[in-house]
């Protein structure tokens, strides 16, 4: 098995980079997927959130109100810490669960939003950056997510640098390039995991 760590910034193209990664027959575990599943309502993560922060922190169906715990947490780091702590735990022990399920010379893709800014490099075997200048993930966000450019400049300015994520990159797929381009340099990376997943399984026996 090849434990690969991929992120990139806001904008940069990684959930695209995943998805042909899934095609060409990667495991993905999703960790913002992940996350949600585990304060979902019926779950003991949801329940932990509640005891923390209050009844006030659900929505009406009583599935977790999101941009009202956001707007709890993110104006206080002392809150988010304390959320941290009830969900990374969760994200963790299902990511392991769902990494165990892999078959033994499986490539299993971790897509990790954070992997620079919480330092989880370690982790992995590898590391893979979805790389993209910041004018290129700028105009991605407003042209398609619809975001102002205000927001779009707030978002990226929250996350680690691209120097920072470069550094940590044991491979980097350029994402400022014509959509055929991005597919022929995953195929590429993808043949090397292989290699790599194969090479491990040998090494191990």
């Amino acid at each position: 098995m090849l434990k690969v760590g991929l992120t990139g910034g806001i904008g940069a193209g990684k959930s695209e980079v995943s998805r042909l990664l899934v095609e060409h027959g990667a495991v993905l575990i999703d960790a913002d997927r992940i996350a949600r599943e585990v304060v979902a309502p019926g779950t003991p993560g949801l329940a932990a959130v509640v005891a923390a922060f209050g009844e006030d922190v659900l929505a009406e169906d009583g599935s977790l109100d999101r941009p009202r715990l956001g707007s709890i947490v993110f104006a206080d780091p002392d809150r988010l810490a304390v959320l941290n702590s009830i969900v990374h735990p969760l994200v963790g022990a299902r990511s392991r669960e769902l990494e165990s399920a892999a078959a033994e010379d499986a490539v299993v893709v971790h897509d990790v939003p954070l992997l620079a800014e919480n330092a989880l490099a370690p982790l992995y075997d590898l590391v893979v950056v979805v790389d993209a200048s910041p004018e290129t993930q700028l105009d991605r966000l407003v042209r398609l997510r619809g975001m102002t450019e205000q927001d779009a400049r707030a978002r990226m300015a929250a996350q680690a640098t691209r120097e920072k994520r470069l550094e940590i990159a044991d491979v980097v797929i350029d994402n400022d390039v014509p959509l055929d381009e991005l597919h022929r340099r995953v195929r590429e990376v993808w043949d090397e995991l292989v290699r790599r997943a194969r090479a491990s399984g040998t090494s191990e026996e």
